[in-house]
């Protein structure tokens, strides 16, 4: 989340004539603009052929975050909440988890946490029964969580066939280790993993050495406190008090984490190179982004140079952002990088990048040229007339109609509660957001996709995974202080069903579920796809680690596995439309 900063009056330059509007100074924080883009029409609409129902009231899911929004507006209250698809009692079924906040006093005193004594507070897991709705398991699971929770993560971290979960609060994180019984348990300190500080956001599970075991990177975000969050900032009129810009708090770096032989993590941030490289991380993605076999990382800053850190193979990384195009816009412009997602959209055999902006911005897509060299394709794509009105936070790549090429979904809210006041365009709950991969460009589909697509929601982290094994992808999107909306795919209206292929990817060298394994698709016609095991990416968020391929109309496909630990899979013509579970041989 960025908000703009604070910009000159208007100028008389060579190049052009240029103007900007002035932001609201206060005698202590620094503030942003509301003026809106008033310029640029609404992009296009086309029509969609998916339909998306909201599907919360019939789901079982009766989560609410709650903010506990206070008058001094501090930072925390508006950055949540995350959510994560992943199957914990292994039945095949997706279940889902939330994250949420705790009590915030007024003032909070110096050194004081929030705490989440009352269950509203409460992170919530929610497992799905056989009839596709969901029960709260909470309680008897043990995963109600500490503190003023944001991001999680998920995946096996100790090989024992269940999957964990890593969740971050506000000053600190917990791991919580599947016991394969419904229950879990406190892990964070036998881990070594009790010295996560500062503000994490997101984080995920990836195996940056290929040695079979999950290895951890926490995003953080800037340094800040409660004491140093009560800063005044917006308007001195009543009801006009805004949540600050993020110039007024320090960047720190992220965290690493490695996972040794004993399955304990050990701190690497300084020798492996991380920590030399300062942002305001609100976002990762994993992926090769180079196809050297190696997962790099790819992190969204807010206000700040997005990075980019190459796996260099030898346990350090380099920050290549600069070099790579990607650091600043296509102006370059430091941007409010919120979101994130990594895959191949175009099927040229290299992962692209997109990002959540604020509003004004539009969303950066970056397709990636190989040799580490990016362009910048916002406004040529389409997604920049789609996107500049709206607030990003979620983001995934995701094949909706299984017609093999990847469109984007966005979940989307304006980050200041009191934008309508002070701006007559721009709006504090913004519909979700449906761009249709057309083939050379994006489509806006959203209207037609279903009425929660003309429904604003304050919606922060979103997690995408296929909740009813039917082929297509759905959404669970959490809002910040407010109720969880979960998204159903109804499929094709047209009735003609696209062909796919799920696989469930199981490592025995390589990481457990085969995070970083290569994914090549060959069709018929010759045409490739590329796929990235894995389930980190959006915002605050932990999605499907499974791989969801859509054939179009071919009923025939070849699949090329290339696992991290360098041994290669054949699956010839295997069967369409259904899951299969692949061991690595």
């Amino acid at each position: 989340m960025m908000f703009p900063p604070c910009r000159t009056v208007t100028a008389l330059l060579i190049l052009g004539f240029f103007s900007s509007a002035l932001d609201a100074q206060t005698p202590t924080g620094k503030t942003y603009s509301t003026e809106a883009r008033r310029q640029t029409s609404p992009a296009q609409q086309f029509p969609s052929p998916i339909t998306f129902a909201n599907a919360t009231a019939t789901s079982g899911i009766a989560f609410r975050h709650n903010a506990s929004p206070t008058s001094l507006k501090y930072l925390a209250e508006t950055m949540g909440g995350g959510v994560a698809l992943f199957d914990f009692d292994n039945d095949g079924r997706l279940d889902v988890y939330f994250t949420n906040g705790a009590q915030i006093l007024e003032p909070m005193p110096n050194g004081k946490q929030p705490e989440k004594t009352d269950p509203k507070y409460w992170n919530r897991l929610y497992r799905q029964r056989t009839d596709g709705t969901f029960d709260d398991v909470t309680v008897r699971a043990g995963v109600k969580g500490d503190g003023y929770g944001f991001g999680v993560a998920a995946g096996d971290y100790d090989r024992d066939g269940f999957c964990d979960l890593f969740v971050t609060r506000f000053g600190g994180a917990s791991l919580f280790r599947n016991n394969g019984n419904g229950t879990f348990s406190e892990a964070t300190k036998k881990a070594g993993l009790g010295g996560v500080d500062g503000w994490p956001t997101s984080s995920g599970f990836f195996d940056y050495d290929n040695d079979g075991r999950l290895d951890l990177f926490v995003a953080r975000y800037v340094a800040w406190d409660f004491e140093k969050g009560a800063l005044y900032c917006g308007d001195l009129r009543p009801g006009y008090r805004s949540y600050c810009h993020p110039d007024n708090f320090p960047s720190t770096s992220s965290l690493l984490f490695h996972q040794k032989a004993d399955g304990t993590f050990e701190d690497v941030s300084e020798r492996s190179g991380i920590a030399k490289s300062k942002g305001k991380a609100l976002g990762v993605a994993f992926g090769d982004f180079d196809n050297d076999g190696r997962t790099d990382v790819f992190v969204a800053n807010d206000n700040s140079e997005q990075q980019l850190f190459r796996n260099r193979g030898d346990g350090t990384f380099e920050d290549v952002a600069l070099a790579a195009g990607v650091a600043f816009n296509e102006n370059g412009n430091r941007f409010s990088g919120m979101g994130i997602d990594a895959a191949d959209y175009d099927n040229d055999g290299a992962v692209d990048t997109v990002i959540t902006v604020l509003s004004n911005e539009t969303y950066p897509l970056y397709r990636n040229r190989g040799e580490w060299f990016f362009d910048y394709v916002t406004q040529t794509s389409g997604v920049g007339q789609i996107s500049v009105l709206g607030t990003g936070w979620g983001i995934k790549f995701v094949d909706v109609d299984d017609d093999g090429r990847r469109d984007i979904l966005a979940a989307q809210g304006h980050v200041l509660d009191t934008i309508e006041r002070m701006s007559g365009v721009l709006k504090y709950k913004q519909p979700p957001l449906l761009m249709r991969n057309a083939g050379k460009e994006f489509q806006d589909v959203s209207v037609s996709s279903g009425d929660v697509f003309q429904t604003g929601l304050a919606a922060r982290g979103m997690a995408c995974g296929d909740l009813d094994n039917d082929g297509y992808v759905d959404a669970v999107i959490a809002q910040v202080d407010g109720p969880a909306v979960l998204l159903r795919n109804l499929g094709p209206k047209s009735g003609m069903r696209n062909h796919w292929i799920g696989l469930d990817l199981r490592g025995n060298a390589s990481a457990p579920n085969g995070e970083g394994a290569r994914v090549a698709v060959i069709g018929p016609s010759g045409r490739t796809q590329i796929f990235y095991a894995g389930g980190t990416g959006s915002y605050l968020a932990a999605s499907d680690p499974r791989v969801l391929i859509g054939l179009g109309g071919a009923l025939a496909a070849r699949v090329e596995i290339k696992w991290p630990s360098g041994r290669v899979q054949i699956l010839e013509n295997p069967v369409t439309d259904r899951y299969h579970r692949i061991m690595e041989k």
